[in-house]
């Protein structure tokens, strides 16, 4: 079972710079993400989510090219890879993985503006490795999925964990 991190920013750069190093703690396995989105809340108050996979390109480059072998059989590719270049973008576009965007959207409307939060969806992690390297970038604990006594623990360790890289 997966758990979900919100972790509030400053700004987008800290939160940008918080995915990356998670990004990085999973090359090292020590973390295993499911999902790893920055969420922005601009000036004008609009929010954008920035997430770490695009399905449209994913889809759109599976689709072409899938509609390129298949039109090949009618001796026509380019006009395979093209319908199905664009049948997978779509197909992409309306695909949602991981943390639901709709909920990601509604806890950012919470941000003030010109602020953003991570959000991270973790299969498992090594918490006395990954903890004490992501709360140096500080932040703010705004939502998980964990247990209320685990949830406070969990503050109370990224709390030590910054009091620690502070000295």
């Amino acid at each position: 079972m997966s758990n979900l991190f919100a972790i509030a920013y400053p700004d987008l750069a800290t939160a940008q710079a918080v995915r990356d190093e998670a990004v990085g703690l999973q090359k090292q396995k020590l973390i295993e993400l499911e999902d790893a989105v920055v969420v922005e809340r601009r000036p004008d108050g609009r929010i954008k989510l920035h997430q770490q996979v695009s399905t449209t390109g994913a889809g759109a480059a599976s689709g072409a090219l899938w509609g390129g072998v298949i039109g090949l059989l009618f001796f026509m590719p380019l006009v395979g890879a093209a319908v199905g270049g664009a049948t997978g973008a779509a197909i992409g576009a309306s695909t949602d993985i991981g943390v639901d965007d709709d909920f990601m959207r509604q806890v950012g409307e919470h941000l003030q503006p010109g602020t953003a939060a991570v959000f991270l969806l973790v299969r498992k992690a090594t918490a006395d490795k990954v903890v004490p390297a992501l709360a140096r970038h500080g932040g703010r604990i705004i939502q998980t999925s964990l247990s209320a006594e685990a949830e406070a623990e969990l503050k109370a360790t990224v709390d030590a964990s910054r009091a620690q890289a502070a000295v």
